[in-house]
C-alpha cells in the first residue's frame, strides 16, 4: 500500500470536480471497523451530514461485515459502480434490504425528507481496469506525492510524506 500522504493527494486529485472532501481522519481516530469508525465521525462532527461511498465490489459482500444494517442506519450510502461487480452486488443479501431504501443520485442535491437507510446508486464511465492494473501500470505513481506538505482538510492536521499506519494500528 502506498503512503497515506500520496493515497490522500491522488484522492483530492480525483475528487477535485466533485463535493467530495477526502480525509485521513481513520488516522486520528484509531477505530478498526466501519461502524465505529462512522459513529466516531458522527459524534465528531454532529452538524455534518455525510455520505459513505463504497465500490459495488464491497456492496456484493457487505452483508458479512461487522453490523453492516448500523452502519446502512448510520449513514446513507452511495454505491460506486465496478466492471464486473454489478451482478454479485444486486443480487447481494445487503441489496436485497437495502433495496427499499434506493435513492437517485439526483436527490443527493436535496436532501430534505429522507436520512439513512438511504442507497444511492451511482453511475458513470469507470476505468475498466483493476486497481492492482493500474498501480502496475504506473508504479512510481507515489513518488510524484514526496516532498509535497499537505493538511488534512478535514481536521487541518499535516499529513506527512511518511507516515504510515500499519495493520492492526
Amino acid at each position: 500500500m502506498a503512503p497515506l500522504h500520496a493515497r490522500l493527494a491522488a484522492a483530492r486529485s480525483q475528487s477535485r470536480r466533485a463535493p467530495i472532501r477526502a480525509t485521513a481522519i481513520e488516522r486520528e481516530l484509531g477505530t478498526r471497523y466501519t461502524i465505529d469508525t462512522l459513529r466516531a465521525l458522527t459524534r465528531r462532527y454532529p452538524k455534518c451530514r455525510f455520505i459513505w461511498l463504497m465500490g459495488a465490489d464491497n456492496l456484493a459482500q457487505f452483508s458479512q461485515w461487522r453490523d453492516w444494517r448500523g452502519i446502512a442506519r448510520t449513514m446513507p450510502i452511495a454505491v460506486i459502480a465496478r466492471p464486473g461487480y454489478d451482478g454479485a452486488a444486486v443480487a447481494s443479501p445487503a441489496m436485497a434490504w437495502l433495496g427499499r431504501f434506493r435513492r437517485t443520485a439526483a436527490s443527493l442535491k436535496t436532501r430534505r425528507g429522507w436520512s439513512a437507510p438511504a442507497l444511492i446508486p451511482l453511475r458513470f464511465d469507470p476505468d475498466p481496469r483493476s486497481a492492482t492494473a493500474i498501480r502496475r501500470a504506473d508504479p512510481d505513481w507515489a513518488s510524484r506525492y514526496d516532498g509535497r506538505p499537505q493538511r488534512d482538510p478535514l481536521t487541518h492536521h499535516p499529513v506527512h510524506p511518511h507516515s504510515i499506519k500499519k495493520a492492526g494500528q
